[in-house]
């Protein structure tokens, strides 16, 4: 069976109830630039970038890892992108979704790839902190980042499958994800440069499982290395320490940007907040700061104004795992789609 390209529309594609053609959609992305509200010209625009003759689309990436940067993908790419989500989230044509996030990055303009590729039927609300505020109907699927899904616990019965990515699930809203009822929900794992999610995992598990496709090694220093020919013209390597467990699932351990050299030892701060998120209540971040004596020292920093930390909230701490200080901030920097910014928040301090 031939596969679909990006020159083609399903025949069962909806927005926002309207069955739309291709002719069609250019109509709806110049009413939407010329009379639109924000969030609307810029799915006008989206539209008009798939449209056109160049076989990319270009975007920027998140700056989560470094400087944000203009990067050109395929659009075929994210053709195989949405083919291979449907086949993992078992996405039927006709299967009503909600798009809620931001066409500003990558995940956004995926939910309209993966619509128009496998035909479903697509709802868009500006994206806000509450998205289904004003939802009354159900959905088969959608996307959040945590920060939409922690303000939409009350509504997200009306979601079948939901997806939570942008940013790490902290441990309070996992929790509260996983009391849901009516609800599967997933953790992605992807970047802009690997057009969205290549790996997804149901919320409480460890492991992420590949999309199908996809194929994983790690090099020397632990970091993953993602094959994925449908996907990229090479492969990827990156600066997220895993361990590999089986073929198509691994366990991220941290960014390698963030390990702390103490005394000789490699502490990685990731694994170090996985142990006390059931003993510090407000968020928080394990970081290295430079000392003479260890070259550098773990610090615990809190999101909250300060209060005394009993010391048996670090029992369940190795010795070189123990904070050698402990520092309050009221708030932490976060980038505009809810993503956890250390560097920069360290500088606040």
């Amino acid at each position: 069976m031939k596969e679909p390209t990006y020159l083609e529309i399903h025949p069962k594609f909806k927005l926002n109830g309207h069955n739309l053609s291709k002719d069609d959609l250019y109509i709806v992305a110049y009413s939407y630039i010329k009379e639109g509200n924000a969030s609307e010209k810029g799915v006008g625009q989206f539209l008009l970038d798939w449209l056109d003759d160049h076989p990319y689309i270009e975007m920027h990436t998140s700056g989560s890892t470094g400087i944000p940067k203009l990067i050109r993908v395929s659009k075929q790419s994210m053709v195989n992108s949405a083919i291979a989500s449907g086949k993992f989230f078992d996405l039927q044509a006709g299967a009503k979704i909600l798009n809620c996030l931001p066409m500003k990055y990558v995940a956004g303009k995926m939910m309209f790839v993966r619509s128009f590729v496998l035909g479903l039927e697509m709802d868009f609300v500006p994206p806000s902190l509450q998205p289904l505020l004003k939802v009354v109907k159900c959905y088969d699927f959608c996307a959040m980042v945590p920060l939409q899904a922690q303000n939409s616990l009350k509504e997200l019965h009306l979601i079948k499958q939901l997806i939570v990515g942008g940013a790490k699930i902290n441990a309070k809203l996992e929790k509260q994800l996983l009391k849901l009822k009516k609800t599967a929900c997933y953790e992605t794992f992807g970047m802009t440069e690997t057009v969205s999610h290549i790996a997804a995992k149901k919320v409480g598990e460890k492991n992420f499982r590949l999309m199908p496709n996809i194929s994983i090694t790690a090099d020397e220093r632990n970091c993953l290395i993602i094959d994925a020919p449908k996907l990229l013209d090479y492969p990827i390597i990156t600066n997220d320490v895993v361990e590999i467990v089986e073929g198509n699932q691994f366990r991220f351990l941290g960014r390698l940007d963030n390990v702390i050299n103490s005394g000789g030892v490699k502490i990685n701060p990731e694994l170090v907040e996985e142990k006390l998120v059931h003993k510090i209540s407000p968020r928080f971040m394990i970081y290295g700061k430079p000392d003479t004596d260890l070259g550098e020292k773990v610090v615990l920093l809190i999101e909250s104004d300060p209060f005394a930390l009993d010391d048996v909230t670090f029992n369940v701490l190795e010795k070189y795992e123990r904070p050698k200080e402990i520092h309050f901030l009221k708030q932490f920097k976060d980038s505009s789609n809810g993503k956890l910014l250390r560097k920069e928040t360290i500088t606040l301090i």
